[in-house]
């Protein structure tokens, strides 16, 4: 089991334990995280999965892939550290890893 931390733009927090397997999107709409809407459902054609990786954690959720890229272009909100919660797969490397989602998902 990994930990995992969600920080709304409100600031609360919500920290889950779950198997290192899928993607942190998944992991967010099986345990009813709010701030995740993955409109697409995790097909990385849409920015609504939207979160800011914790500058800790950067390195170790991988690069940012062509599509990935794209999709974050339509975001607004937009920061350094932006990802699609769809394309950070869960693994053991990844026990402890913080997230925050912003105000909206466009």
């Amino acid at each position: 089991m990994i930990k995992v931390t969600f920080i709304a733009h409100d600031a609360s927090e919500r920290e889950v334990e779950i198997e290192p397997n899928g993607s942190l999107m998944q992991v967010a709409k099986a345990q009813s995280v709010p701030g995740i809407d993955a409109d697409c459902g995790g097909a990385c054609s849409c920015a609504t999965c939207h979160v800011f990786v914790d500058d800790d954690w950067l390195d170790k959720v991988g690069a940012i892939g062509h599509w990935e890229e794209s999709m974050l272009g339509l975001t607004p909100d937009r920061q350094p550290n932006s990802r699609l919660s769809c394309q950070i797969l869960l693994s053991e490397k990844l026990d402890g890893l913080v997230v925050t989602t912003p105000e909206f998902q466009f």
